[in-house]
């Protein structure tokens, strides 16, 4: 972005944007894909409706199969489950704070107990919550 800018006649700012391509698109996406050959298995927690449908909806979109959770209990449950039926979940996203249930940050330490090569991914609306800063103290990985 450039500016042009004289007393009394105005300002002109110029806005230079990257050309959209198709292809690297595409190939963004075959490469997020081809990561676990197709169908890494996703496990969302959010308590919040909307946001574990946007989520569904781009992680599908890019080829994981999304399963979701309400709160840490049902993950931890969930996770459970995945790993005694043989099928495995490779990525766990958690929110930090569910009102009425078990956040995150107690549900990552569970799974921790459970599988010590759990792969969790904190999420937060709250980014001046000490986790955010330091989280692979807090047993997650991003």
């Amino acid at each position: 972005m450039t500016a042009e800018s004289q007393p009394e006649a105005g300002t002109i700012i110029h806005v230079y944007l990257p050309v959209y391509r198709e292809e690297t698109i595409t190939a963004q996406i075959e490469r997020e894909r081809s990561a676990c050959g197709g169908g890494c298995k996703v496990l969302y927690m959010d308590d919040e409706n909307a946001l574990r449908d946007v989520a569904g909806e781009m992680l599908g979109h890019i080829g994981y199969n999304v399963e979701f959770a309400r709160d840490g209990a049902e993950a931890v449950k969930i996770y459970s489950e995945a790993i005694t039926s043989g099928k495995p979940i490779d990525i766990v996203g958690m929110d930090l704070t569910i009102p009425d249930g078990m956040g995150g940050a107690e549900a990552v330490q569970k799974l921790h107990d459970i599988d010590l090569r759990v792969k969790a991914i904190v999420s937060s609306g709250y980014t001046n919550d000490p986790i955010i800063k330091d989280f692979k103290e807090c047993k997650f990985q991003g």
